[in-house]
This record gives structure tokens, sequence and C-alpha cells, in this order.
């Protein structure tokens, strides 16, 4: 499957440079509203944020979604809060490796955690940036989002030179397409088209070790395998996650 976006419009004056900047560094054509109208996937860059097209379908981060589960004892009840431990460490220090669209690095800097989220898929990080930057100038949300640093890259080199610099280490890596699709949420289902499976997992996990974090927590399907086939400390179940805990000290 190409997993490409094929085209990038901007949808206002407004809009025109960044989406001519995201053209040049996804290496695909600009082109104008009227041909991303009924174009397949097309990221769209419009004054209210950015959005992936596919399928009839549309894709925008937005982390002032999450503001209600962030505040309180909704933000506690959080499977990532409770997996994470946050209040253990003051200013836990958090690397997001595979960061997709922010959401659960969203919650742990709601806990007061200082998150940097690497993102590998070009497509991907410019819709993270853009909703990042949009909860930055939200006021529901802009007390979390500004502990939140987005790096556009591959986290395995970074990991493999970070000794001792993070508390946490934070691994949701693609899982491959399931037969079912219908079975897949929409956003998940977009994401699938920008952000191929890990073709590396033991490589992905030794990295993560080798930064010598207190803690790296994986994300999975609540049935899914370990990854690299490696057994966790102690795991957290949801209805619809899994996270896996390492301890390391």
């Amino acid at each position: 499957m190409n997993r490409s976006v094929l085209a990038v419009c901007a949808a206002d004056i407004q809009s025109e440079a960044r989406a001519r900047a995201a053209a040049e560094m996804l290496g695909v054509p600009l082109i104008g509203i009227s041909a991303a109208a009924d174009g397949e996937r097309v990221l769209r860059f419009a004054a209210n944020g950015v959005t992936f097209g596919c399928g009839g379908m549309e894709l925008k981060g937005d982390l002032a979604n999450l503001a209600r589960r962030a505040r309180g004892a909704n933000l506690r009840e959080e499977l990532i809060v409770r997996a994470a431990k946050a209040k253990e460490t003051p200013r836990p220090r958090v690397l997001d490796a595979t960061a997709g669209l922010g959401e659960d690095s969203f919650l742990l800097a709601a806990c007061g955690c200082e998150v940097t989220l690497y993102e590998r898929s070009g497509a991907v990080f410019l819709l993270l940036e853009d909703s990042l930057r949009r909860a930055k100038e939200g006021p529901s949300v802009s007390v979390a989002a500004v502990r939140m640093t987005a790096i556009y890259g591959d986290s395995i080199p970074a990991m493999k030179n970070a000794a001792g610099a993070y508390d946490l280490i934070l691994l949701d890596p693609m899982f491959p397409e399931r037969e079912k699709s219908a079975l897949v949420k929409k956003k998940l289902q977009l994401i699938q088209q920008l952000e191929p499976p890990c073709a590396d997992e033991e490589e992905l996990l030794c990295a993560a070790f080798a930064a010598r974090p207190r803690r790296i927590i994986v994300k999975r399907p609540p049935k899914g395998p370990y990854l690299a086939g490696r057994k966790p400390d102690h795991s957290l179940t949801g209805k619809a996650v899994r996270f896996d805990v390492f301890t390391l000290f």
C-alpha cells in the first residue's frame, strides 16, 4: 500500500506559506483547493488547522479534545498516568519515541511531565505539530501543551545516545493492519495510511533500554503480543489498550 501523502493544498491565503513548506518537505505537489476537493491522500492546510483526507474520511489532531480527561480525578484514573507513576519523580522527563498525534504524551504533560516527542512520518509530524501549536494557544490545554516539544525524526538513534536523559520512555509502535479493517477506529485507519508498522521491534526496544530510563511503557492492544516477544515486569489492561511496564531501577 502507498502510505504517502500525494499532495498538499492551502485552503486560504494565510495558510499558503505553511502548505508550500510542507509540500517541499514531503516532496509532493502543492495543488489548488478545487483539485483537493476530490483528491485522495491530501494534506489540507487551513487557518483552523491541518487535515489529512483519505477515502472520504478526515484526520485532524486536536489535543483540546482531551481537556476533560486531563483534569483532576479523570486524569488520575487514566491508564497511562497510572502506568507512568509520574508523581514519584519531580518534573519527570519523558521521551515519546513513537509520538503519533501525541495524545498519551499530552496526558503525561498534564501531570507535570516534560515530554519530548519523536515522529518519523513527515505527514503525521505535520498533523502533530499543528495540533500542538493550536493547543499552546488554547486556554483549556495550554498549561500541559507548553511542556511538549515535537521533533521530526527517528527516535532510535536519539535513544541510543541519551543514556540517563529521560526518566520514562513511551513506545507505541504501529501495529500491522487488521484483516477486518471495519473493526479499526477511523482515526487509526487514517494513521495507518501514513505510518508503516514497526519494522524492527527488537531494535526499538533495545534502543529504549540503552537510554537507561527509570521506566519503559509499551502500549499494545489488550490481547496483542509483547513487543519483540519480551515479557514486561507488569501490565495494566483496559478495555481498548494494554500498557506493558518495564522497571529498570
